[in-house]
């Protein structure tokens, strides 16, 4: 086991009972009249020798500690002396040895002296250091119009002569700037006056607004505020004046030109613009370098031009208003004629506004709306020939809706007055009604060709024109539809009635009464058909009716119809299965017996 193994022929009387091999002879005497195990000795002693070992590590790792110490104590003096050196501005310090030789506590030792005498010049360039700042921060404080100052914090990463000279020199340059801002502070207040006295201002109010101190203060006190926040609100200030002034020349300049146009377009008398003469005068180029005098750009000479001008608009606007709504009338009553879509009101209203407002001329007044009258003159005369149709399928539909009227009439062949006119319209009326899907379908093609042109949708009272012959078309055919299945039914029906009166001429017996049954069932079975079909034609009517009322036909009407076409072809689908389950019904009922 290494260092704790030792002769078996060692005397035990030779070792101290302190040292660590007597007592691994005592141990292994212990262990030999114990009778332990040798495994079990191994590890024991393998524990002892991991525990000496930590023991000596702890003892090392301690001696190293103090060491590093040393050498960062050292380290440390060395860069505190280099970091003055750096700071003062010096290379180097006589007396200091080059090298350090000997032991690190002998090193540290002869580092000590050197390091105090720099640290005493340290001190001493900071005190210089620290009365030129003082002052730098009296007169910035000053300049930045405060009151009071913070203490001044010398940086000690640079005490050299050379930043202490610099320091010197911006002391002179605020000396300096003082003297500059007073006399700037000086220029802008002279410059306040002059410009409020030409607007009719209070210049004291202006200057007082700015800083109190500016007012009352004299060039020979330091009583007036010099800061910088103070000449930037004096530059704002005047800044703000001279925008002002410009926009109040701009503003007559306007105002000026407006009143000549209007003077101009309303033969305006010249004793009624002889009161506004001074106004004239902004109007022309020769004004923005006229040097103004006192009073010239006051708000009283702008509201009198303003109310003036206002004054002649409303004027001018009442011209055109009739203007407008002549040309309007106009246009309406084109769009109207061929069922087109009217100028939104909107836009109508727009360019109202923009009357009222004054923004639009007379002359830009007459270019729109003619803009748009002759755009709708185009336009109804592009759609003059799908119009005469449309007519034509309006009548078209009268004319069917009056025959299918005529033709639920039980009465309609009764003699009577005025019967024979009936029937020779009803045969006209049968002509029209035949010729309704050719014109239906022309009318389609010709749309569609408009539309593929126009690149837009064809509207006929603000409804598209397709979908109102395609609805039309949809329930044509369901009505088609209709007929088919009532015709169909009646033949069923003949049927029905033939075979139940083939069976009421046999013997009366039990046999014959289930046929009856059985057709009575059929019978009545047909009367809830029946009265489904009667609503769905009533409603195929009203629908067709509501497509062919021309103006009447509304646009949240046309929406719904439209939306319902899909309902309505389920409806009769499932109808349609009806009616062909009581057709097996009825013919299944007489085979049962």
């Amino acid at each position: 086991m290494g260092s704790f193994q030792m002769p078996a022929n060692f005397p035990s009387s030779a070792l101290p009972e302190s040292s660590c091999a007597y007592l691994l002879q005592e141990l292994k005497m212990i262990w030999d009249e114990v009778g332990q195990d040798q495994l079990e000795r191994e590890r024991v002693l393998l524990e002892l020798e991991q525990e000496c070992l930590e023991v000596y590590r702890r003892k090392v790792d301690s001696a190293n500690i103090s060491r590093v110490r040393l050498h960062q104590a050292l380290a440390d003096s060395e860069a505190e002396l280099t970091n003055l050196l750096l700071s003062l501005g010096e290379r180097s310090l006589p007396g200091r040895p080059e090298k350090l030789t000997g032991t690190l506590k002998e090193q540290l030792d002869s580092i000590t002296p050197a390091l105090r005498e720099m640290q005493l010049r340290k001190e001493v360039r900071m005190n210089q250091f620290q009365e030129v700042q003082t002052q730098i921060q009296r007169i910035s404080s000053e300049i930045a119009g405060h009151s009071e100052y913070d203490s001044v914090v010398v940086n000690e990463g640079d005490l050299s002569l050379k930043k202490l000279e610099e320091h010197q020199h911006e002391l002179q340059r605020l000396r300096k700037e003082k003297s500059d801002r007073l006399r700037k502070v000086e220029e802008y207040i002279n410059e306040v006056h002059n410009l409020a006295e030409t607007m009719g201002m209070d210049s004291s109010k202006i200057i007082t607004d700015v800083h109190p101190s500016l007012l009352h203060g004299s060039s020979g006190q330091q009583s007036k505020n010099i800061s910088d926040t103070i000449l930037d609100r004096l530059k704002s200030t005047v800044q703000q004046l001279k925008d002002e002034k410009q926009k109040r020349m701009e503003k007559l300049h306007r105002l000026g030109k407006a009143l000549t146009n209007l003077w101009n377009l309303l033969d305006t008398p010249m004793e009624d613009q002889q009161p506004f003469s001074h106004i004239k005068f902004f109007s022309s180029s020769a004004s923005v370098n006229y040097t103004l005098g006192p009073g010239s750009l006051t708000l009283d000479i702008i509201h009198q031009a303003e109310s003036e001008v206002e004054r002649l608009d409303q004027l001018k606007a009442s011209k055109m208003k009739e203007l407008f709504f002549k040309k309007q009338i106009e246009l309406q009553g084109i769009c109207k004629k061929s069922h087109m879509e009217v100028p939104s009101q909107s836009e109508m209203e727009n360019i109202m506004k923009l009357i009222i407002s004054g923004e639009m001329d007379h002359s830009d007044l007459l270019t729109c709306m003619e803009e748009h009258i002759c755009k709708a003159k185009e336009e109804a005369c592009s759609r003059k020939d799908i119009m005469e149709k449309v007519e034509k399928w309006m009548a078209s539909c009268e004319e069917e809706r009056w025959l299918e009227e005529y033709s639920m009439d039980e009465n309609r062949y009764s003699v009577s007055r005025g019967a024979h006119k009936n029937l020779k319209r009803a045969e006209r009326a049968r002509i029209i009604v035949n010729k309704i899907p050719a014109l239906v379908e022309s009318l389609m093609t010709k749309t569609k060709i408009w539309e593929e042109e126009r690149k837009k949708v064809f509207l006929y009272d603000e409804a598209p024109l397709l979908a109102m012959l395609q609805q039309y078309t949809f329930l044509r055919q369901e009505k088609e539809e209709e007929k088919y299945r009532q015709r169909e039914r009646k033949k069923v029906q003949a049927q029905v009635a033939a075979k139940q009166d083939s069976f009421s001429s046999r013997p009366n017996s039990s046999a014959s009464h289930l046929p009856n049954r059985s057709l009575n069932s059929s019978f009545s079975s047909y009367s809830p058909s029946h009265r489904r079909l009667s609503t769905m034609n009533q409603h195929l009517r009203s629908k067709l009716n509501s497509a062919t009322r021309g103006p009447n036909y509304n646009k949240m009407g046309r929406k719904k119809q439209v939306e319902s076409m899909l309902v309505k072809h389920n409806h009769a689908r499932t109808f349609r299965t009806e009616t062909a389950s009581e057709i097996s019904a009825t013919f299944s009922g007489p085979s049962s017996p």
